[in-house]
């Protein structure tokens, strides 16, 4: 049972999030990734709030007590839709900026916000580097390891997948832990705590959704086809940023200078050694960090 928290509703969706610190304080959204939930920042976001700053912390579309609001809507989860509803709750909040971080889903959402919507962004941190999808056209086939490391996109975009995740998502997720953070010693109680948001009725539409969509094998939300083509670009993020990468990270491994590129000159990135997928969860003092560095 996930407990009553606050939420605001925008034109699609019914956001649950989770709120600490002053109220006039300066605002900073933390994004979850996939598989997780905002618990994911349960040790992140104390110490942003005893220094003064406004933490929200959002359940993405698909994830614990967010809702659409129309059983009809298409449960379609492409990068766009994701940075759109984070701007969408930025409004229904009355957030006219605020710092961003985040990884995976999240961290690709907070790239986007910023891309879409620059002044609205004071600072950004992501995990994970410049992690914007080119949608528009095919990707190439990667090294073996790599292809390798991303059989669960492959999974998802069969029909086998689909009944897989709907029978043994918790399986899945559990295991997706441990495969791209090797190095964490997690336990059952962390998990349990976040296991509920994976029964969410729209999770499996949403995850299937986003993985076939970024290869070209699910439909596109017509409002978003110009977003999806603009972004495609790989336009510049231009707000003051900073990079942050797990040593150990088993599925995002990338990393080049000429990633730095696509940040403003002089952003810093920072390899956190020891930590891999979940940083916020294996460091988040890492974390806390990297947004107080940026915001001053």
């Amino acid at each position: 049972m996930i407990p009553a928290m606050p939420s605001v509703r925008t034109s699609t969706l019914e956001i649950a999030y989770e709120a600490s610190g002053p109220e006039g304080g300066v605002p900073i959204v933390l994004l979850h990734g996939f598989p997780d939930d905002a618990h994911a920042y349960d040790r992140v976001a104390p110490p942003l709030a005893d220094a003064g700053y406004r933490v929200l912390v959002p359940y993405l579309r698909g994830y614990g007590p967010t809702r659409f609001l129309d059983a009809g809507t298409p449960r379609m989860a492409q990068q766009a839709a994701i940075g759109q509803d984070l701007l969408d709750f930025m409004d229904a909040l009355g957030l006219q900026s605020a710092a961003l971080a985040g990884y995976d889903w999240g961290g690709r959402a907070a790239c986007i916000a910023a891309i879409l919507a620059r002044a609205r962004v004071r600072a950004l941190v992501t995990i994970g580097g410049y992690n914007v999808q080119n949608t528009i056209a095919p990707s190439k086939p990667a090294s073996a390891f790599e292809e390798r490391m991303y059989w669960y996109q492959w999974y998802f975009n069969t029909e086998r997948g689909v009944a897989g995740l709907e029978k043994n998502r918790h399986d899945i997720c559990k295991f997706l832990w441990k495969d791209w953070s090797p190095t964490w010693a997690f336990d059952d109680a962390e998990y349990e705590r976040t296991a509920p948001s994976f029964d969410n009725p729209d999770f499996v539409p949403v995850v299937i959704h986003s993985y076939r969509h970024r290869h070209g094998n699910a439909p596109s939300d017509p409002r978003f086809e110009k977003i999806e083509a603009h972004l495609a670009t790989r336009p510049p993020i231009t707000v003051p940023t900073m990079v942050l990468h797990g040593g150990d990270d088993a599925v995002s491994s990338r990393r080049s200078d000429t990633e730095l590129r696509q940040f403003p000159a002089g952003t810093e990135r920072r390899v956190i050694p020891g930590v891999g997928h979940f940083m916020p969860r294996e460091a988040p003092g890492a974390l806390v960090d990297a947004l107080l560095t940026v915001l001053r």
